[in-house]
């Protein structure tokens, strides 16, 4: 039966927080019952709340009321308990806990809740299967390992406002149910019920409101803003997240790079005590798709992309020279030291991955023996076969994959592999924080499915000032200014540049095909409040959750995340989203098509 808390029982300690110094102290702690072991006469019982465990003693000398009920306590209870803290004996010592030098003498207990034996030990050192993990979520949030990731976020949060603020930032609220707009994904749709067939949507991001509050003269804005994206989840990707959302009046891409740079500074030193150097180093964009082949390349590692369409052109492999006339090229990576790895079944686990990206095919030089095999050896002569090691510096125990193709298809490839190579082969270190920020994106990418030109970045972004002349003669010419910041491979932040002038606003929403009424019906009301005199301005998102998985070392979003989504979007724990009620759809003059009616 549970019993209730009294005026006077008052919590005087969290669990972790008992030290040496508190030995001969009368406390008072609260918290969950991590084991109990019964040694007949003793009874130790581990309490744990967030802040740690500590070992709760029962003897002879504790009264028989207190120890018979000690004795029936299981994992999960939550008592509180009032005692005397007294050192351990020297043989009991648990070097493992900051408390591990003493335990509280119990003299008063009191079973707040009993539990059931719950699906899986509250524990890091027992692995449980997502599904359960997630099912049971209250349950693997108790876990420490959570609970640190979860309060170091609270910590990221907290370092982020009061470095914005000190900072002249204001934060200031945006609209959750907005006009849909087109940002790059599908929006979350809301039915309005005064307004029958019409539709809020979940804000992809507030990016227009952003711009009107520098147009409405806050000058600078900073939000922790709950954003939504209704796309493919991944590791490090939510269908709802948050982002550390700033925008700069009379800013340019220095003011607002140099400023995030200053928060991450800041926050790495408070949270993980890491001196982050600062400038950080910079790439274009299509210096990272050379290099490394991904716009947000990983650098705590070699094996750049090299160069092989000078070495091969004219040889006797028609894959390569056929590439090459196309327009393409013939590209490769060097594995140092990985023959032995990469054995030829492991190559054509590669090739196959390569192939699913959209290359045709993975030619190979693995060198193992004397003599290199290489994979296309028939089609060369000696001489060019030394031509191509001799480019790739390969030496012997070395692999080199090669893709030939067009670029697009090419660098993404040897991009993809480079990765996995990575982290296959060891290559990554652990504990190195390796930020670059990757600038002038292309503005436009070519859109094969629709045949016209989309916005790679979105439609508010400001062309750099040489490639204006560019718009309408020569589109995949255009750079943007535009910025993202890029830790060990993850996207960490992405930023802009604003157009502010209301007639570039327009010729640019005409460059991406839409017409005077598309402008109009989408954004009409940014194109009407830019003739009303607009600062220059630009700003950024940064990923709170991916941040906190990096600084956290965790390999998911669902480990900084207090109730994350699966895969298909659906949170296993509430079992969302759910059908409504007939009447709830009626009165939204809404009507669901089962799926065999389509």
């Amino acid at each position: 039966m549970a019993e209730l808390l009294s005026k006077n029982d008052r919590r005087t300690h969290y669990c972790g927080t008992v030290r040496e110094s508190d030995i001969g102290s009368e406390v008072c702690l609260m918290g969950w019952v991590q084991r109990q072991r019964d040694l007949g006469a003793l009874i130790f019982i581990d309490l744990r709340d967030r802040t740690g465990i500590v070992q709760l003693a029962f003897d002879s000398e504790t009264d028989k009321e207190v120890f018979d009920k000690a004795f029936g306590i299981r994992s999960e209870y939550v008592l509180c308990v009032k005692g005397t803290v007294r050192a351990r004996g020297e043989g009991a010592i648990n070097p493992n806990l900051p408390t591990g030098t003493v335990e509280v003498f119990v003299r008063e207990l009191k079973i707040l809740s009993v539990a059931q034996t719950p699906p899986f030990e509250v524990s890091d050192a027992k692995k449980t299967k997502d599904e359960i993990a997630l099912k049971y979520r209250y349950l693997d949030l108790r876990r420490p390992s959570l609970q640190r990731n979860i309060m170091m976020r609270h910590q990221i949060a907290k370092v982020a406002r009061e470095y914005y603020y000190e900072n002249g930032f204001l934060e200031i609220e945006t609209p959750m149910m907005i006009k849909s707009t087109p940002e790059g994904a599908r929006d979350y749709l809301v039915p309005s019920r005064v307004h029958k067939g019409s539709f809020y949507a979940l804000p992809q991001s507030p990016q227009l409101y952003k711009q009107l509050l520098m147009l409405s003269g806050y000058d600078r804005y900073i939000q922790l803003a709950r954003c939504f994206r209704d796309e493919d989840l991944r590791a490090d990707r939510q269908p709802e997240f948050t982002q550390i959302d700033l925008e700069m009046s009379f800013a340019n891409e220095e003011d607002v790079m140099a400023m995030n740079e200053g928060f991450i500074k800041r926050v790495f030193k408070e949270v993980l005590n890491v001196d982050i150097p600062t400038p950080m180093p910079r790439i274009t964009f299509a210096e990272a798709m050379s290099r490394y082949g991904s716009d947000k390349p990983d650098t705590r590692f070699g094996m750049e992309i090299q160069d092989l369409s000078e070495t091969v052109k004219g040889c006797g492999f028609g894959v390569f020279t056929s590439a090459i006339e196309a327009g393409g090229s013939v590209r490769c990576i060097v594995a140092k030291q990985a023959a032995a790895t990469l054995t030829r079944k492991e190559i054509d686990k590669l090739t196959e991955h390569a192939k699913g990206i959209g290359a045709k095919g993975l030619a190979y030089i693995r060198w193992v023996d004397d003599a290199p095999n290489c994979s296309f050896a028939k089609f060369l002569t000696p001489e060019e076969l030394s031509a191509i090691l001799a480019a790739g510096n390969m030496e012997k125990g070395d692999v080199m994959l090669i893709v030939a193709d067009k670029n697009k298809v090419v660098l993404p490839t040897l991009g993809a592999l480079r990765s996995i190579l990575g982290k296959k082969l060891d290559l990554i270190p652990e504990g190195k924080f390796n930020f670059l920020w990757v600038v002038e994106f292309p503005f436009f990418e070519w859109n094969e499915e629709t045949e016209h030109w989309d916005a790679m970045h979105h439609p508010f972004t400001m062309p750099l000032a040489e490639c204006l002349p560019y718009l309408e003669s020569d589109p995949g010419a255009v750079r943007a200014q535009c910025y993202d910041m890029v830790l060990n491979g993850t996207e960490l932040l992405s930023g802009s540049i604003r157009i502010t002038d209301w007639q570039l606003q327009e010729k640019m929403f005409k460059a991406l095909g839409l017409s005077e009424e598309d402008i109009a019906r989408k954004f009409g009301f940014l194109v009407d409040a830019y003739k009303y005199g607009a600062p220059p301005h630009g700003g950024s998102g940064m990923g709170l959750d991916r941040l906190a998985m990096i600084m956290t070392g965790a390999d998911s979003l669902r480990d900084v995340v207090a109730f994350p989504k699966v895969q298909n979007a659906s949170e296993l724990m509430s079992q969302c989203p759910t059908p409504v009620a007939d009447a709830d759809l009626e009165a939204l003059g809404i009507a669901v098509v089962a799926a065999d009616e389509e």
